[in-house]
C-alpha cells in the first residue's frame, strides 16, 4: 500500500484567528537549516517529490498565525536514507533567517490534492482512524503517524485501559507494516483499518 501525504470572544478574551485547516494540506514541516546559506530542512509529509523540487508557490503557516503566508520555493532535493528534504525559499539568505522559520508547516491548498491511485491514501486521511484484529474485531488502537521508511508503518497508539486506583498507565505505540497482506481492510468512511498481524508484531510496543 502507498501513502501520499498528503485551523467570538469579546474584547477581554481575544483569541488570535487561525485559518480554516480543512482548506490546507501540510506537506512538510521545517526543523533545522542546512548551512549557512539560507538552506532548510524540511520533513516530509508527501510522497509527491513535486511538492518540494518543482519551483513555485507554496504556503507557510505557524500555530498563532493568522493566515499562511505565500512564498517562492526555489529549488528542493531529498537527502538519501534520512527522510528529509533541503529547499531553498525566495528571501530566506541565510542561516539566521532560516532558524526564524524552525517549526513552520509548509502548505499547499487543499484544490491542489492529488487522485490517488488504487491502494494510496493520503497521510492526513489515515491520522486518527482506528486499527482493529480482523479475526476477533479487538480493538488495537489508534493512528498516531504514518512513517516511511521503504514499505510504509502505521504508527499506532495502542489502546490500554487505566485500572481505577492505580497510576495512569503512559501509553504504548506499535509499528505495523502498511501493505495489503497485515492491513487488507482500510475503509476510510468508517474510519476503520483492520489487520492480520503476524504472531509477536503487537508484543513489539514501545512505551512513549
Amino acid at each position: 500500500m502507498k501513502t501520499k501525504a498528503q485551523g467570538a470572544k469579546t474584547a477581554k478574551q481575544k483569541i488570535t484567528p487561525v485559518p480554516n485547516l480543512d482548506e490546507w494540506l501540510e506537506i512538510g514541516k521545517i526543523v533545522a537549516p542546512q548551512g549557512l546559506s539560507g538552506e532548510l530542512r524540511v520533513y516530509p509529509q508527501s510522497d509527491f517529490p513535486e511538492r518540494f523540487e518543482v519551483p513555485g508557490t507554496r504556503w507557510l503557516w505557524h500555530p498563532g498565525d493568522r493566515e499562511p503566508q505565500p512564498v517562492e520555493l526555489l529549488s528542493g532535493r531529498y537527502v538519501e536514507g534520512k527522510n528529509l528534504c533541503v529547499i531553498s525559499l525566495a528571501g530566506v539568505e541565510n542561516r539566521n533567517q532560516a532558524e526564524a522559520l524552525r517549526d513552520y508547516m509548509l502548505l499547499v491548498p487543499a484544490s491542489d490534492r492529488p487522485q490517488l491511485g488504487e491502494d494510496e491514501y493520503h497521510v492526513t486521511d489515515l491520522l486518527g482512524i482506528l486499527v482493529f484484529i480482523q479475526e476477533s474485531g479487538k480493538l488495537v488502537g489508534e493512528v498516531v503517524d504514518v512513517i516511511s521508511a521503504g514499505n510504509d508503518l502505521l504508527e499506532v497508539e495502542m489502546h490500554e485501559g487505566n485500572e481505577p486506583g492505580k497510576p495512569e498507565k503512559s501509553p504504548k505505540t506499535v509499528l505495523i507494516p502498511f501493505v495489503k497482506e497485515i492491513a487488507p481492510v482500510v475503509d476510510l468512511s468508517s474510519r476503520r483499518i483492520e489487520i492480520t498481524p503476524p504472531p509477536g508484531l503487537l508484543e513489539l510496543a514501545i512505551t512513549r
